[in-house]
């Protein structure tokens, strides 16, 4: 019996997928379930596994695209699995070594030096002068080491030269996921109003909090107290006060959500990846950092699916673990704001009216102007800082055994 597969539905309203590499050959022997192939489609990278086992026949190439619903390959279930490789394993015979790398090798040994090496010939002298090279930094293989003409025809100046070198290039089709991210950022760029207020954080607290209980905090719940559960937690807070910023426009209507449904952009290996942290208002601190971990994992994996990146009410950037100071975090629509992390620098900052050093890191809220004004925007940013700067009062309710579970 031949089985046709055929491409499921990845999610709701994907209609079409993109074979994004077959990870078997066709004609070979494949186990139910064995993952036979990876398809992109516009929001994720899926694996495809073998719906039985069997004799496996590709019907569509690396790159096409095709259509939900659309076959892609036969297995022939009637086939039977075959049994270990025949094939020699015998060692090739090393090879000798060729009389020309012999004569080669012989070249290449150092000359003896003598009163004439490293001096030139006339006519080398006349070509490094018309050069500009110094016959110091010619290496001469003519006879006792005197620099020959060609050697100083081969020579370069040390300046390098703007010809002869590499000028190579190559294509390589951007994946599905990928374009359709490039499509959504420059729809986001176009179409709504995007502003970007900042400001700085004073991560001296958190440092403080994180090195007496991170070591305990790891040690009890598996996971590690990192910056993300604050972040997270202070934007939860933020929402509360600033409602609009967790709203979102559709048609000539304003969608307001009393839930905090953060996402979490994630550099995955088919690119920006934003998976969803749900219902983060109920979350704890173990509760928070859990989430990030596994969905991460999944991100890294390429096992995260459609429904774990989709609706989203507000987004959280982290540049700062690629190093960045600064930046303009780009809107992921239908969304209104996303709040951009950076890299912690130790600064002068002042502190009770004197010159301190602390860790410091910069942040910025890109917005939507249509729906959330400067105030709010201001507002919201000043309320993340306040409670990064201060969360033993404002993330933990003045309890820090009790936020951390400990």
């Amino acid at each position: 019996m031949v089985l046709e597969m055929k491409v499921p539905s990845p999610g709701e309203s994907i209609t079409e997928v993109e074979i994004a590499e077959w990870l078997v050959e066709d004609g070979d022997y494949v186990e139910k379930d064995q993952a036979i192939a990876e398809v992109d489609s516009d929001k994720a990278t899926l694996e495809l596994p073998a719906e039985e086992s069997g004799t496996i026949t590709l019907k569509a190439e690396v790159g096409d695209a095709v259509e939900v619903g659309q076959v892609v390959c036969l297995i022939d279930t009637s086939a039977e699995k075959p049994s270990g490789s025949a094939k020699s394993e015998s060692k090739p015979e090393p090879k000798k070594e060729e009389p020309a790398k012999k004569e080669e090798a012989k070249k290449e040994e150092k000359v003896k030096e003598t009163y004439a090496s490293g001096t030139p010939s006339p006519a080398a002298k006349k070509i490094l002068d018309e050069k500009g090279i110094a016959p110091g930094s010619v290496n001469g293989t003519g006879r006792d080491g005197r620099i020959t003409k060609e050697d100083a025809l081969e020579a370069k100046a040390s300046m390098g030269s703007p010809t002869g070198g590499s000028r190579g290039e190559s294509r390589s089709k951007l994946s599905m996921l990928r374009r359709k991210v490039a499509e959504r950022l420059v729809s986001a760029k176009n179409e709504t109003a995007m502003l970007t207020t900042f400001n700085e954080v004073d991560m001296s607290p958190i440092f403080e909090l994180r090195k007496q209980y991170k070591e305990e905090f790891k040690e009890k719940h598996g996971v590690g107290l990192g910056f993300m559960s604050f972040f997270t937690l202070a934007c939860v807070r933020a929402l509360k006060m600033y409602p609009a910023v967790n709203s979102m426009i559709d048609g000539k209507e304003m969608i307001s959500y009393d839930f905090c449904d953060i996402s979490i952009a994630v550099s995955g290996p088919k690119g920006l990846m934003v998976p969803v942290i749900r219902n983060a208002e109920n979350l704890t601190f173990r509760g928070v950092e859990s989430e990030v971990k596994r969905l991460a994992i999944r991100a890294r994996d390429g096992q995260i699916t459609v429904d774990e990146m989709t609706g989203g009410t507000f987004t959280i950037s982290n540049g700062g673990v690629f190093g960045s100071m600064l930046s303009t975090p780009i809107i992921n629509p239908p969304q209104s704001a996303i709040l951009g992390m950076h890299n912690i620098v130790e600064r002068p900052i002042v502190r009770d009216g004197a010159i301190a050093i602390a860790p410091v890191m910069y942040v910025a809220l890109s917005y939507d102007h249509r729906i959330i004004d400067g105030k709010e925007s201001v507002g919201f940013l000043v309320a993340v800082k306040e409670a990064l700067e201060n969360p033993t009062e404002l993330l933990m309710d003045n309890d820090i055994k009790k936020a951390l579970e400990m």
